[in-house]
């Protein structure tokens, strides 16, 4: 039996102990961001036109986003490593299912899902541990099927370990993430990066992929992406 990997565990504990602050603090917190609601609602328009199949939010937090997500029209449901953050979705969200769960390791048959949503949930994965994330995202999500990754960009530097408020996370230079995932199998669709809104201290950067059936050749690659190009107009 594979060893947890050592950083799940205090970033599973640091989110409990916040939870309540966090899901306060979270609630309504992509109001005050177009960018980002533009670049959901991207990634919510591919997946319905790849077909009906459900959708994961993982490191779904108190399930604000996987809520959005569903308002998107989506079939979603939502994983998180904190068991209090989960009892706080279950109880704010009846209508949704959560469940307890590492994405490292989750407990989905081999190309279940549509689409994954990884909004700031990679963040605190030391970056020797990540390819494996985006294996098992790949392993879960059905051919053709969309992941969307948010995280801290490092704005021209390499990796970077910084204080997150809760727990260290990393910032990553988007070719550099992009390139990872494409170890994984996944091809970049579209990015988009936003400066530092009020209060936050870094550039957001926020990733869409599709997952490359394992006959795709780089020109139907090329196609698809060709394909996505007005959907992905959409974030600016």
């Amino acid at each position: 039996m594979t060893e947890p990997l050592s950083h799940l565990s205090p970033t599973a504990d640091a989110y409990d102990s916040v939870a309540v602050l966090y899901a306060d603090l979270a609630r309504d917190a992509l109001d005050a961001f177009p960018l980002d609601r533009a670049v959901l609602s991207a990634f919510a328009e591919l997946v319905r036109t790849t077909g009906a199949g459900r959708v994961a939010d993982l490191g779904c937090g108190p399930g604000q986003g996987t809520a959005h997500l569903r308002d998107l029209g989506l079939d979603v449901f939502g994983v998180d490593l904190s068991p209090v953050m989960i009892g706080l979705a279950r109880e704010t969200y009846p209508d949704l299912r959560f469940e307890l769960g590492s994405m490292d390791a989750l407990n989905l048959p081999d190309g279940e899902l549509r689409g994954i949503v990884s909004w700031y949930s990679i963040i605190h994965t030391p970056p020797e541990n990540l390819l494996p994330y985006f294996e098992e995202f790949g392993r879960v999500l059905a051919p053709g099927g969309h992941l969307l990754l948010g995280f801290f960009e490092s704005e021209g530097g390499p990796v970077t370990a910084f204080d997150h408020r809760v727990v260290t996370a990393y910032r990553w230079p988007v070719d550099d993430l992009a390139r990872l995932a494409g170890e994984a199998g996944f091809v970049e669709i579209g990015r988009m990066l936003r400066e530092p809104g009020e209060d936050e201290r870094f550039r957001r950067g926020h990733l869409l992929m599709r997952l490359r059936p394992a006959d795709a050749s780089a020109t139907e690659d090329a196609e698809a992406a060709e394909d996505a190009e007005d959907a992905v107009g959409a974030v600016g």
